[in-house]
């Protein structure tokens, strides 16, 4: 079964069906292309009967793919190793990407010791199409490798390759980003209701307001302060509110949110 697989996937959660789904959905592989290794029975059966992918439960079945993608928790890496430990050879050496927050090239290139491999942070917009993925090479990766990790990633949306030492930071920003802003949306609509408006139509505001700001920061190019200028007039509501958010320390809490989810990446990066 294995020897026609094009991409291997070791973790058939959320993040890991959302990049293989939407390369099935650009044509760059063909479904019976990809094998999936997932423990779970009722999961490998949805993603089979979904997607048409090939589904099994024996990670070493996976790794004679041409690329791997690792999309497991960080915590159960060890476990995986294991495991694939009695088949990995030089003879086998498909490209290896992670995307698990905080493991490290030098402990991912220990594992995987022949195999060239290629570290990577996306994050939940991924799933429609939106994702921001951050990618770092190891040693053995070589330009070409490089960019077939970024023709993958961009089926999910952008990709920014960077120096490894900068990917803590990138889990902290955009990786766990998006959990940040959807707070802060339905901040936005809790306020809305208590002002008066029917929770619906309050939440919808919310997410156009933030999607829109989004789009118009990125179609200008100003820098979001200017933005903030540029909404608030003297005397008026948005300074008024810009002040209570001030006097909260709204900024600092963001900011601080980012440091203690860059800090906790690290610290998944030292767990076996």
């Amino acid at each position: 079964m294995a020897d026609s697989v094009q991409l291997g996937v070791i973790g058939g959660g959320m993040m890991g069906e959302a990049i293989f789904s939407r390369l099935i959905a650009q044509g760059q592989y063909a479904p019976e292309k990809i094998l999936v290794s997932d423990p779970v029975s009722d999961r490998r059966n949805y993603l089979t009967s979904t997607y048409g992918v090939q589904v099994t439960d024996d990670n070493r079945a996976v790794i004679s793919s041409e690329c791997l993608l690792l999309a497991v928790k960080p915590q159960v890496l060890s476990q995986v190793a294991t495991q694939l430990q009695d088949v990995l050879s030089e003879t086998t050496s498909p490209l290896i990407i992670s995307i698990l927050a905080g493991v490290s090239l030098t402990r991912l290139e220990a594992i995987f010791s022949t195999q060239p491999v290629i570290r990577a942070m996306p994050n939940t917009p991924a799933t429609v199409g939106w994702g921001m993925t951050a990618i770092a090479g190891g040693a053995r990766a070589t330009s070409e490798h490089i960019r077939q990790a970024e023709h993958l990633f961009q089926a999910v949306g952008e990709v920014v390759t960077i120096p490894e030492k900068w990917l803590d930071a990138v889990t902290g920003l955009s990786g766990s980003g998006p959990a940040f802003i959807a707070l802060m949306i339905e901040a936005l609509s809790d306020g809305g209701v208590a002002a008066g408006l029917p929770r619906t139509i309050s939440q919808k505001l919310a997410i156009q307001t933030v999607k829109g700001t989004a789009e118009l920061l990125q179609q200008t190019g100003w820098h979001p302060g200017e933005l903030k200028d540029r909404t608030t007039s003297p005397g008026g509501t948005t300074i008024a509110g810009i002040k209570t958010l001030e006097k909260n320390a709204v900024r600092g809490s963001f900011l601080s949110a980012v440091l203690d989810a860059t800090r906790r990446s690290q610290e998944l990066g030292q767990l076996d």
